[in-house]
């Protein structure tokens, strides 16, 4: 995936988080099989969280604090993909 590629998926990810058309699991999962291409457990590990803790982040189950995943992400966050402020974590 091409810089341009990559920066249209974070967009549209950013834009579909910001009108609650996704969740932050489908979004976090998206942008590491479109973006990363890692598997969950290279993600994981990427992102120093348990497995288990990704994907259970990546299937909406659990209540994770947003502040502690977007601490976990950070080493994807890229400028102008963030949680959009207000937007709610489904």
């Amino acid at each position: 995936m091409d810089i341009l590629e990559r920066n249209r998926v974070l967009n549209e990810l950013q834009q579909q988080l910001a009108s609650g058309e996704t969740t932050i699991g489908a979004a976090v999962r998206r942008l590491r099989k479109e973006v990363t291409g890692l598997q969950q457990a290279r993600f994981a590990q990427m992102c120093k969280l348990p497995l288990r803790a990704l994907r259970q982040l990546e299937l909406d189950e659990g209540n994770p604090a947003v502040q502690t995943a977007e601490q976990r992400l950070q080493p994807l966050w890229y400028a102008g993909w963030h949680r959009a402020e207000g937007a709610a974590l489904k």
